[in-house]
């Protein structure tokens, strides 16, 4: 069975073009959020298997939402993505309970190796 993904990004081309290459590798794309505090109000109401989360988004962002998710389900499944692949972030990421960390520009390949080491 596929496995369902939340998307969350505040720029609509990026979810699209996560979308595009998760659908395009048979995963399914349980819903989007353009910031934290939608993506915390999505997970709650989809369960999805797994969130590919941008970290700088607008009211709430990645991690603060990250934060939030790991309070309510602490089996949560949440790969963080950034265009600012600094360490500090990526480490904060990880503590708050991160999976894996995806930095932007994407590659395809490398979107879906970390969506399969964390789900399959």
């Amino acid at each position: 069975m596929a496995k369902n993904i939340l998307i969350c990004d505040d720029a609509a081309f990026m979810r699209m073009m996560i979308k595009d290459i998760l659908t395009k590798n048979g995963y399914n794309v349980a819903g989007e959020a353009e910031n934290g505090a939608k993506a915390v109000e999505k997970y709650n109401e989809l369960k999805p298997d797994l969130v590919l989360m941008d970290i700088t988004m607008p009211e709430m962002d990645g991690i603060a939402a990250l934060k939030k998710i790991k309070e309510s389900d602490s089996g949560a499944m949440v790969i963080m993505c950034s265009a600012m692949g600094q360490q500090a972030m990526v480490i904060e990421s990880i503590q708050a309970g991160a999976k894996d960390f995806i930095v932007k520009p994407f590659q395809a390949d490398r979107v879906i190796e970390a969506v399969k080491k964390v789900v399959g």
